[in-house]
């Protein structure tokens, strides 16, 4: 037997609850791979699966955890074998299919990588997919050139933001967060960021489709209106990778950025990554990202802990990057 947070939902009410319950491996859904998980982290996604669903659960009752990181345990699969380090994010993992919120998984061998060396799995989902989402845009933006001048982060405190600053000014570039919690000043200038930009300073829609070309790059994990907005601030030919619409899906803009400026709307998907390009970004995290920073991110949970967590990041309340020791 072995512990899992287990969400349940009532088919009269609809309403859903989680606890912490036992379950034993022929409870597991089927898979290639069992995992015995030692770390799982707190996305946006598992905020909604723990609680709600957000039609992104199908079927209770359920395990959720989109991401987790632990020691292969059985393996029907030639290219993992028991004792191997293993990380998972995406796939529909702890959405569609059962996730890390327990201390054994059992998944489809093609969705695993390999953990790479300089990373442990504490470390992993100190990243999560937060974190592989955030390497995925700093990687996009130099496939297409990152141009002179401040790189700017919107949505800078989260957990995409923190891991995008950390990589950027490792990288050596100037970086600019925008967020509207004054009070993370300090965590985001220890990330590396020099310049701070207030939320409500970027996220007015403006009648002027083109302003002063400020930036020379941006990871975008907001969306909406302060998308439109950043958009017309890019300089010539610069490129701004969209990972997340926390401020809506719709972008209320026009195209003359594109047109007049050559500016490039990168979309970044994390969840169905091909195998090598998830090998690439997990080499350039185990290399780019400062361990200092990413330690200085964690905000340590247990299991009993992720039903208010889930709650506290639907709301904007999670800051950095939450570790869940599942064994804890």
């Amino acid at each position: 037997m072995f512990d899992a947070l287990v969400v349940s939902k009532d088919e009269d009410s609809g309403k859903t609850s989680a606890a912490v319950t036992q379950l034993g491996l022929e409870d597991l859904p089927a898979g290639d791979v069992t995992v015995a998980v030692e770390y799982s982290t707190v996305n946006y996604k598992d905020g909604l699966c723990v609680g709600p669903g957000g039609g992104l659960v199908r079927n209770y009752p359920h395990v959720p955890g989109i991401d987790f990181a632990g020691t292969v345990e059985a393996s029907d699969d030639d290219r993992y074998k028991p004792g191997d380090k293993v990380v998972l994010t995406g796939w529909r993992v702890g959405e569609a299919h059962w996730g890390g919120y327990a201390q054994k998984a059992r998944v489809k061998a093609d969705w695993l990588v390999p953990l790479p060396d300089g990373l442990d799995t504490r470390a992993a989902m100190a990243v999560g997919t937060a974190g592989f989402t955030a390497m995925l845009a700093v990687m996009a933006l130099e496939d297409h050139g990152i141009k002179d001048g401040p790189v700017l982060v919107t949505g800078a405190a989260g957990g995409v933001g923190s891991v995008a600053t950390a990589i950027l000014a490792n990288l050596g570039h100037k970086v600019a967060g925008v967020t509207g919690r004054p009070e993370t000043a300090d965590y985001l200038t220890s990330l590396g960021i020099s310049q701070i930009v207030s939320r409500e300073e970027i996220n007015e829609t403006v009648k002027r489709p083109l302003e002063a070309e400020t930036w020379g790059g941006c990871v975008d994990a907001v969306g909406g209106a302060m998308l439109a907005r950043v958009l017309g601030q890019m300089q010539y030919g610069a490129s701004v990778a969209a990972v997340g619409l926390a401020g809506g899906a719709g972008v209320p803009g026009t195209v003359i950025p594109f047109l007049l400026r050559g500016v490039n709307l990168l979309g970044i998907d994390s969840v169905m990554q091909p195998f090598d390009n998830r090998m690439r970004a997990w080499k350039r995290i185990a290399s780019d990202l400062p361990m200092d920073k990413l330690e200085a991110m964690i905000q340590p949970a247990t299991l009993s802990d992720l039903p208010q967590l889930g709650a506290n990041i639907l709301q904007g309340q999670v800051k950095g990057r939450v570790v869940v020791d599942v064994n804890a």
